[in-house]
């Protein structure tokens, strides 16, 4: 039995060997006491959502926390011993008792005193524990889905990529590609806004430069409401940084070192005292990384003998980034109705990369020809960001009104300097110089007036600028003429700015169990292109375009129970190309492969329909979510071979693509020491659209297709005791094929340790990426001319060890609202809004 016989038993079984394992955490359960209690006030009146917190005087460890629920109500489990009782809620004084836990049972009503009769009786205070109240991983809500990252331990010391590839309906590819039910078009936001941190087009580096431990949740909206800009057709991503809201000095620190190569160190501080609030997440870190892709094409029709048969290609590219970053903030509360916002940001990344190509060049009746570039690369990246933003609150009664401004600066310069030999001897040598600047401007404002009890209306505005400058010289030196020259059509220099401005309104409401959204967003975008090359025969670009759309969305609830309930959602959004899509020949690092943009390129259209169930029971929480999205002028990449044999990819619009399937998102803490968290999508696509391009010389390229794939995801979390747990995740991506493709299936499996130290201040962690070096993309692509084989591994496997320490927390619990909005559906933290 051959090695990937025995890799593949292994990883096919992934999913099974997760769930065996889940058995073995039985065994390490300890005894723990079911207490119940009721918190009332003065007049016997139960106090609903007020927390209560257990904290054990022999060992901080075993304290514990929960929120007592309408009925003043509470049920946790402890373990027997001697423990301090705090008692908070909103318009309550802070009520400590002691009491002794030593067995199963009710322990009473616990009284607190209103604020305005409380007496001066001193109350004790609890030093150096973190007290949390236990949330789910995964939430269901009206128009979102959010995922709680602090559980999961196979990312810890990571960055928001490693995270990414943990989130429920996410994805992500071996090339750093992130999508959404199998479609790539995903919009990023960072606390609500396009952020300088994620750089001018969103790549894989960007993902890579923000730390695990700075983000406090990530919202999942696969249809978005008209509230949301129109961009991303496969749904938007809304990262939320940490802010902590604790008095005092707060912080937090971690560092990783791992393989291949990586070290990390960041921090979170914060201080809040009275009406100001001031943050700094910030760190840095270094991090070596290794690609591989092969592609070896066989071509047909050969007729002469200089004809190319067989092309054989593997590259090898071993990388080192390292990258910085800093945020830092205020907030101020100038009075009880009005605060201001404002924080910076900055980012640096810098990389370099040595890559080696070998091809190999079968002709029909010459001898092979062996041919090997060297590449030697570097990448210098710089970002600033600014934001500021005032809140105003006219009343109690939900009345708000946000306004934001954010500028945003971005610099990338790219080099590369390529080596090519054939048959060892000196062919032709290669200088790139790619500069990119961007400047991005955003303003936004945002109005909530509340109508009764149960109806909200929304209303904003919002502008964004954003521009583009692209400079790219390509020089070449051969044998016949061994002095740099340009290569005319690669050298050019390039302008592109969109401006678009847009305005929604959205009204929503309750009628008994129903709940309803409306919304329309009408969004107005101008596109200025100029482009100029070298070429004499090029003829200069100097393009505009308009587009004026209307983005209707409905959203349905219907609530059966508490926690039980049906979601229907229709919206339209719109793909607006990217900018580098629009700019012909954008880049030359391989005068094999060369992805060339389409200035006639238009948005493509996608109208995405939801039919959800929600229900959460106990310790048991599934939302199966079927859904279908239909996309027009869909864009498809054109892949096709030139008369010297180099392939070119070029994105085109054609024809529609429609998907359908079954999203099922399911929680379950089986028990007290042993949960899943799963997400399996089960999806069909069907693509129409025949190429007739100029490029293709008179043979039409189909991608007519349809199939069925799937993709699945099982995390499990083993609590060996109160200080130490571990995860398995498996990972399957089904194939999928095309007319003209067909892409194999991928699995991988993970693991992740986490043990807690220095009496619940310290974390040190363990980790695991693909333990059996599975995670590749192999795919066939066939037309009339060739037949290419592809493989792709962006990083093999790799470890990691962090340490986290915490100092100054648990100062403060931040109370919940005693009355749930009934239209809560807000997104991001107090510092942004969704728009």
């Amino acid at each position: 039995m051959n090695q990937t016989e025995i890799i593949s038993i292994f990883t096919k079984k992934t999913l099974g060997l997760t769930f065996a394992l889940s058995a073995a955490a039985f065994a390490f359960g300890q005894e723990k006491a079911s207490v119940t209690g009721t918190i009332v006030d003065k007049s016997n009146q139960p106090v609903p959502y007020a927390s209560v917190t257990f904290s054990n005087k022999q060992n901080k460890l075993f304290s514990d926390a929960t929120l007592t629920d309408e009925k003043g109500q509470y049920k946790l489990d402890l373990t027997p011993g001697n423990y301090d009782i705090t008692v908070e809620a909103i318009d309550y004084k802070k009520s400590v008792i002691n009491k002794q836990i030593a067995a199963a049972g009710n322990i009473g009503a616990l009284s607190i005193e209103a604020e305005g009769s409380a007496t001066n009786l001193k109350t004790q205070e609890i030093q150096g524990v973190t007290i949390t109240v236990a949330t789910k991983p995964y939430k269901v809500e009206l128009d979102k889905r959010t995922y709680d990252p602090s559980q999961d331990i196979v990312s810890k010391g990571g960055n928001l990529q490693d995270v990414l590839a943990n989130v429920p309906s996410v994805s992500v590819d071996t090339d750093g590609t992130v999508s959404m039910r199998g479609s790539s078009n995903v919009r990023f936001l960072i606390n609500g806004k396009p952020s300088a941190l994620l750089g001018i087009d969103d790549g894989a580096n960007a993902l890579q430069s923000i730390p695990a431990d700075q983000i406090e949740r990530i919202e999942v909206i696969t249809n978005p409401s008209s509230k949301f800009e129109a961009s991303g057709t496969a749904g938007i991503l809304n990262i939320i940084l940490k802010k902590s809201k604790k008095t005092g000095f707060n912080g937090s620190i971690i560092g990783t070192l791992g393989y291949l190569p990586q070290t990390n160190l960041n921090t979170n501080l914060s201080w809040r005292k009275g009406n100001l609030t001031w943050f700094l997440n910030g760190g840095g870190g270094y991090r070596e990384s290794k690609n591989t892709n092969r592609n070896n094409a066989t071509f047909f029709n050969a007729k002469l003998d200089n004809d190319r048969i067989f092309t054989g290609q593997e590259s090898i590219t071993n990388s080192n980034n390292s990258n910085y970053n800093a945020s830092s903030g205020i907030v101020y509360d100038i009075s009880d109705k009005t605060s201001i916002n404002a924080s910076a940001t900055v980012r640096t990344y810098e990389s370099e990369n040595l890559g080696n190509i070998t091809y190999d060049y079968r002709f029909l009746n010459n001898p092979n020809s062996f041919v090997t570039r060297m590449n030697t690369g570097s990448n210098d990246n710089l970002a600033f960001q600014g934001d500021f933003g005032i809140d105003h609150k006219f009343d109690d009664k939900g009345q708000n009104l946000s306004l934001s401004v954010s500028l945003q600066s971005n610099r990338s310069y790219n080099d590369t300097s390529v080596d090519e030999t054939e048959n060892g001897l000196f062919e032709l040598q290669n200088s790139i110089n790619q500069t990119t600047k961007n400047k991005t401007l955003v303003g936004k404002a945002d109005y909530e007036l509340p109508i009764g009890e149960n109806s909200k209306i929304e209303a904003g505005y919002r502008l964004d600028i954003n521009q583009n400058v692209y400079d790219n010289d390509v020089l070449e030196r051969t044998v016949a003429n061994p002095e740099f020259h340009f290569l005319n059509n690669f050298t050019y220099n390039a302008y592109y700015r969109e401006i678009f401005n847009a305005g929604y309104l959205q009204f929503k409401s309750k009628i008994g169990k129903l709940g309803y959204q409306l919304g329309l967003r009408n969004e107005y975008s101008q596109i200025d292109i100029k482009y100029s090359n070298l070429d004499y025969y090029t003829k200069d670009i100097n393009s505009k375009k308009t587009y004026n759309n209307l983005f209707p969305s409905v959203f349905l609830s219907y609530e059966i129970a508490k926690d039980n309930q049906f979601l229907v959602n229709y919206s339209r959004r719109i793909d607006r190309p990217r900018s580098w899509f629009l700019i012909p020949n954008p880049s030359y690092t391989d005068n094999q492969n060369i992805f060339d943009g389409n200035i006639d390129l238009n948005p493509s259209y996608v109208d995405s329909y939801e039919f959800g169930y929600s229900i959460s029971k106990g310790k048991f929480t599934v939302n199966p979510t079927l859904y279908y999205r239909h996309t027009t002028d869909d864009v498809k990449m054109l892949v096709y071979s030139d008369f010297v044999g180099a392939f070119h990819t070029k994105p085109i619009n054609l024809g529609t693509d429609d998907r359908y399937g079954l999203d099922l998102n399911f929680n379950w803490d089986a028990t007290k020491w042993l949960k899943f968290l799963g997400n399996v999508d089960l999806f069909g696509y069907k693509t129409t659209g025949i190429s007739n391009a100029p490029e293709l010389s008179g043979r039409p390229l189909s991608f007519e297709g349809k199939g069925f794939a799937t993709r699945a995801r099982l995390t499990s979390t083993f609590k060996i005791d109160k200080t130490f747990s571990f995860q398995l995740q498996g990972f399957y991506r089904g194939g999928q094929k095309t007319e003209n493709q067909t892409r194999d299936d991928m699995y991988a499996l993970n693991f992740g340790a986490s043990k807690t130290i220095w009496d619940g201040n310290g974390t040190v962690s363990f980790n695991i990426q693909d333990i059996f070096n599975t995670r590749a993309m192999r795919s066939t692509t066939n037309t009339s001319e060739f037949s290419r084989d592809s493989y792709m591994q962006w990083q093999p496997r790799q470890f990691a060890v962090s340490l986290t320490y915490r100092f100054k927390q648990g100062e403060k619990i931040d109370q919940p609202k005693r009355k749930k909005d009934v239209n809560a559906n807000a997104t991001g933290d107090e510092q942004q809004g969704p728009m």
